[in-house]
């Protein structure tokens, strides 16, 4: 990984290097490797966090058809 310093804008380009990190998933990496975890719990926190993943996917739909709905009652009218 590469992260250019431009026009000496040091904080411009750690902001960057911070987002790449953060976006490989480099930094939640760390921190759950920061203290030891027993299988136990990781297996907790998976399904936690795929559960968590499940309740935005179907937020999210939903307010995708509340979009369309009231697109096509708007145009209906």
């Amino acid at each position: 990984m590469r992260i250019d310093v431009r026009n000496d804008n040091v904080d411009k380009a750690l902001k960057i290097l911070k987002k790449k990190l953060f976006d490989e998933g480099t930094i939640n990496e760390l921190m759950e490797r920061r203290y030891y975890e027993k299988p136990s719990q990781t297996k907790r926190r998976k399904k936690i966090d795929a559960r968590r993943r499940q309740q935005r996917a179907v937020q999210k739909e939903q307010q995708m058809r509340m979009r369309q709905a009231r697109r096509s009652g708007a145009k209906a009218k």
